[in-house]
Parts: C-alpha cells; structure tokens; sequence
C-alpha cells in the first residue's frame, strides 16, 4: 500500500511503455531559472515556531475565499493577492501538527492586513513531539523566498515527487534512492528509481531552513534519470539497499528488486549490484518469478537493512519493515545465497509507554542509538486511527530483535498519509541527543484531503528530540 499506486493505474490505462532513458552522466546541469521579482511585489509572511523561533515549512494559510498559501522550507510566504493588499484579512492556520489557540467560535487563525513590501510574522504552537525540518525533495522548496530574491542559490533539481526513501553509505558516500519519480513534463515520471549522493554527514545544521545539496544522478541531457532499468515490462522498485564487503574487503552496494505489473503486483523478485562505471543497478539473481506452482514471493532481503555485531561477535545483517523479519552474516557472499537467509519472528505489537494500548506497527526502520545506548525505531501504526495511516511511534530495544517497548506517539499529519520513516543515524553525530527520520508525505490513504501544492508525494525530514528516560 502506497503511492505507486494511483500512479501505475494512469500507467495501465494509457497503455504507455516504461522504458528506460539512457545515459549515466551527473556532470550536465539543469537549467537555471530565471531570477525572481523584486520584493516591493509581494507581502512577505514568516511562521516560526513559539518558543524556538525555528521556521516552520508545511503550514497552510487559507483565506475566507479559500486561497490557499504554504510556506516553503524557510517557513515563508511571498503573498501576491491584490484583494488581500490593505485589507484586514483571516487567515486559518492548517499545520499539520503544528496549530493556534482557537477563538470563541472554534476558527484557528490570524487576522493580518498584508501590504506590498510588507513583512509579517506569525507564530504557531507545536502539538507534535518531533519537530518538523522540512521537505527534502520535489520542486520549489524554497519557491516562496525565492520570489521575494532570498535563496536565489538554490538550485531546482528537476524532481516533482518521489516514492519511498532507501540510503546507505557506499564509497565515502551516503546514497539516497527514492522509488517512483514524477518529473515536471509529464505525471507518469521515472518509474525505475532516482538516485542521488551527498556527503556522509551532509547536513550544516539540524534545524529550519533546510536544503541538502544532492548530486542527481543525471542523462546527458542533464535530466533526473532511473538507476535502475533492470530488463522486464513495468517499473522496478529497489529494497533492502545495503553495503557489504566480500570477502577481500571490497564494498558492494546491493538491493533486492520487484519488477511489478499493474495493479501493483510484483512478477519477478531478485538481487541486483550497483555498477560504479556505469552507475546503475544490475540484475546479478533471479529468485523468484510468479507461476502457479510458486504465487508468492518468498523470504528476501526486504525492508530497510541494520548491521548488527551480537554477543558472541557475530556479525549480521537484519532486514525488515521496521522490526526484523530475516538476517544474514553480514558479507556480500552471504547476502547473494538464500541458503544463507534465516527468517526472524518479528513483535506483533509493542505496548506503550503509559501501558494504555498496545501498538501494531507497519513500516518504519530501526537503528543503533549511542545516547539511548538502546535500538530504537520508528513506525507508521497499522491502519492508525484517527489519522488517515501517518501516526508516527517511537520505542525502544536492548537487541535489534526485541522485546520492544515503550512506545510513544511522536508525529500525526491529520487527514494526510505519512509512511515509510527511515531514521538516518548516520547523519548525526555520535551521541547526538536527537535522531533524523524521513517519510514519504501524501494524499494517498487519506480522506478526500486538499491536496498540498509541492508537498505532496515528497520527502519531509523530522527532528526528534530523544527523552532522558522512559
């Protein structure tokens, strides 16, 4: 269950093939756009949260004559409504996670009068014990500011959405790789994985504004391409993406791969290696393929990977989403034979912290914490109520199989889809009191939610402050 799927139905319908577009090069660059006007055009509005001052990216300004206006990951809005300019107006404050005290009538909102050249500044209250970052991917993430002239150095990367997020460091270099890929000239995008490298630490600071400098990996048109154009009719979708040595030491960058035929079902599992001349990955195992007597794929290197010494010094490779469901040594000669794969029982439920409820978790990532000198993980609740399947859960282990406990409710988005969190440990420092998850924010499970203009079906970072004790 995912986004992919209103996707490869447009796919099935208009009978279009999914090909491959060739060409390896990062060295082509988009093109750039055109400068913005000049400021004195627009009303320039900031939200910050209280308390921090942080920028607040992902907040929804709405007008009584439902004009919508977003803020960008500077947590800004260059407002240009020449009906709104002079007026005392209402704005309804939607945040998604992040609110106002509502008034006697029950409206949450400001009353603001917006003038050309003008600077106003808001703040909202968080409601959600992580803290919003902001968006990773997609287009126009600093498109407010940059109207205003602010942020003119950022580039646009040329993606407009992407599917779920996998990453590991390969080479002195952390790889990200996002699944479906939309592109600005046409909806049914790149269909076979977009990729990109930063430095293994990228980020500056672990606060609002965020831009990470991704290196696309790029056409010789210089165009966001597919890294993985695996042979076989429909889109191929990467799992499981892990770097482990053989056995003289040298790092393969490996993943399993579904190649998938309308509606979403997968026909063909395997593995497949990133191949560094020509910087794409390449079948190198077919282990299963869909027939009668074999319908259903079996045990395979899913889900998002952990490496794991245990207390005999063995050291193994655990895949799962989140909570392990296999493991093997962790080498890449173990990891290319199923002879090798052991299947693990993951925890059904995780009870939480107040011992109130018990909490099915449904995908999400684990990861060695050095400041809770635990495991921890953090989950997408099963089918969780009320939220339309984005509350978010964080809980804690003394092993990476359990038992888990103390789960704690850390983030909702309301009547939107959020899934799929990857806690990226490796871009915090050591004994960093705070963790940085991702996820996929879109409209996908929700209930007829209004669809957010360059957020949805895009990544958004979230900062979680970690307890001193549970």
């Amino acid at each position: 269950m995912d986004s992919r799927r209103t996707f490869l139905q447009k796919v099935a319908l208009s009978g279009l093939a999914l090909t491959p577009v060739a060409g390896c090069s990062r060295s082509a660059v988009p093109p750039v756009a055109p400068p913005p006007p000049q400021a004195a055009g627009y009303c320039c509005i900031e939200v910050t949260e209280e308390g921090s001052g942080w920028p607040v990216p992902l907040v929804e300004l709405k007008t009584v004559h439902q004009q919508r206006f977003v803020t960008d990951n500077a947590g800004r809005i260059a407002l240009d409504a020449p009906e709104l300019m002079g007026r005392e107006t209402w704005f309804e404050v939607v945040g998604y996670g992040y609110s106002v005290k509502a008034d006697g009538y029950g409206y949450q909102g400001f009353r603001l009068t917006p003038d050309y050249g003008k600077t106003l500044k808001i703040a909202v209250r968080r409601d959600i014990k992580a803290r919003r970052i902001g968006r990773l991917t997609g287009a126009g993430l600093f498109g407010e500011s940059q109207k205003t002239g602010d942020f003119k150095e950022v580039p646009e990367s040329g993606v407009f959405g992407c599917d779920s997020i996998q990453s590991a460091i390969y080479n002195e270099h952390k790889f990200w790789i996002w699944g479906d890929t939309s592109i600005a000239k046409y909806p049914l995008g790149i269909f076979d994985a977009s990729a990109a490298t930063t430095a293994v630490m990228p980020f500056t600071a672990f606060e609002p504004p965020l831009n990470l400098p991704f290196r696309h990996f790029r056409d010789s048109a210089g165009q966001v391409r597919g890294v993985a154009p695996i042979s076989g009719s429909g889109p191929t979708w990467l799992s499981g993406l892990v770097s482990l040595p053989d056995s003289s030491g040298r790092c393969h960058l490996c993943a399993m791969y579904a190649k998938i035929t309308p509606p979403l079902s997968a026909y063909e599992c395997g593995l497949c290696v990133w191949n560094d001349t020509a910087e794409r990955f390449e079948r190198i195992a077919v282990i299963w393929s869909k027939s009668a007597a074999t319908p259903a794929c079996p045990l395979m290197p899913d889900g998002h990977p952990a490496l794991w010494t245990d207390s005999v010094g063995h050291n193994w490779a655990l895949f799962g989403n989140p909570l392990p469901t296999m493991r093997c040594p962790a080498t890449f000669e173990a990891w290319r034979n199923p002879r090798m794969w052991e299947p693990l029982t993951p925890q059904e439920k995780i009870p939480s912290a107040d011992a109130r409820e018990s909490v099915k978790p449904h995908s999400g990532s684990i990861a060695w914490n050095s400041f809770r000198k635990r495991w921890v993980t953090v989950f997408v609740q099963h089918f969780g109520k009320p939220a339309a399947f984005g509350e978010v859960w964080y809980a804690e282990a003394d092993t990476p199989t359990g038992e888990w406990h103390n789960a704690i409710k850390i983030l909702s988005h309301g009547n939107y889809t959020f899934y799929n969190p990857r806690i990226h440990p490796d871009c915090t420092p050591d004994d960093a009191p705070f963790l940085l998850f991702e996820g996929t924010f879109a409209s996908t499970f929700a209930d007829k939610p209004a669809i957010v203009p360059r957020y949805d079906y895009n990544q958004l970072l979230y900062r979680f402050d970690l307890p001193q004790g549970l």
